[in-house]
């Protein structure tokens, strides 16, 4: 909840900086008497940006266990599955949250955790993993998965998403009536025109572009400090170096679009900027350096 204020907070304090700067450049001025209402509009952009990002988050486990085919452990079916449930459950225990629900889903190594609340989460391992790699190395993967748990990544990541959203939608807005009444020299009293919808359209795109590369910024830090988590979990970070040694080497299994910043490992974007995770690399080195 302190997590969910916060960003809430500053999320607020922003607009309002944003406000009194427009103000003082004469922009809110300007807007408010072209038929603009400032204060509409930032509640207008709070909800849409908002709204997507918790919606997404509340159906997230559901959504997860669709989308992957993952199938709960309710009672263990096989050692594996037991020794799975067992480790889990151990590692919760020293994060200090309740036990997460534990699947399994077909597919290439891989794993992942999601969940809206971190006593309700749900902890995912692809049977490529536990097929590929050694105990103590899928220990060390769960690990990771648990402190995002702990550390509330994925309300934190809807948060932020939901702040870049709605600055999105209110710059975008700004922006395209500013334009559309630059350029098409509209009376006061006429409704903005096709130059605004098509600026409006650009601009989220162009801002769209801008705070997906924010909020991958945001993604990788948290892996850094999920492995982090991991080495803390089993007191020490070898585990885990050698668990991303060994992702390193393998094709990662792909996840569904939505959920491909939850995952251990993801492939690459086409630039560094957008990259949900960390290299191998830096990971492995980041570990090394907190030893």
């Amino acid at each position: 909840m302190k997590r969910v204020i916060l960003f809430l907070a500053t999320n607020l304090a922003v607009m309002l900086v944003m406000s009194v700067v427009l103000s003082l450049l004469g922009v809110n001025r300007y807007l408010g008497a072209s038929g603009i209402n400032m204060s509409s509009l930032m509640v207008f952009s709070l909800v849409v940006g908002f709204t997507g990002a918790i919606f997404s988050l509340l159906i997230s486990k559901p959504m997860a266990k669709w989308s992957t085919g993952a199938r709960v452990i309710e009672s263990a079916g096989s050692s594996t599955e037991l020794w799975l449930l067992s480790t889990v459950q151990k590692l919760a225990e020293r994060a200090g949250i309740a036990m997460p629900e534990v699947a399994i889903y077909d597919g290439e190594p891989n794993a992942f955790a999601t969940g809206a609340f971190k006593n309700s989460a749900l902890v995912a391992v692809s049977t490529g993993l536990i097929e590929s790699m050694t105990k103590e190395e899928i220990e060390a993967v769960l690990g990771h998965e648990v402190s995002h748990i702990a550390n509330g990544d994925m309300v934190t990541m809807t948060l932020i998403q939901g702040v870049v959203n709605t600055f999105v939608v209110f710059l975008a807005r700004v922006v395209g009536f500013l334009i559309d009444k630059a350029l098409f020299r509209r009376d006061l009293d006429e409704r903005p025109g096709m130059g605004y919808m098509v600026t409006v359209f650009v601009c989220e795109i162009v801002f769209g572009i801008v705070a997906s590369m924010i909020v991958a910024w945001f993604s990788r830090q948290r892996e850094f400090r999920a492995d982090a988590g991991s080495a803390r979990l089993l007191g020490s970070g070898q585990p885990m170096i050698h668990a991303l040694a060994r992702l390193g080497g393998m094709e990662p299994g792909e996840l569904p679009k939505s959920m491909a910043a939850a995952g251990i490992t993801d492939k690459a974007g086409f630039a560094e900027l957008f990259s949900t995770h960390p290299s191998m690399q830096e990971r492995i080195a980041a570990l090394r350096g907190v030893q």
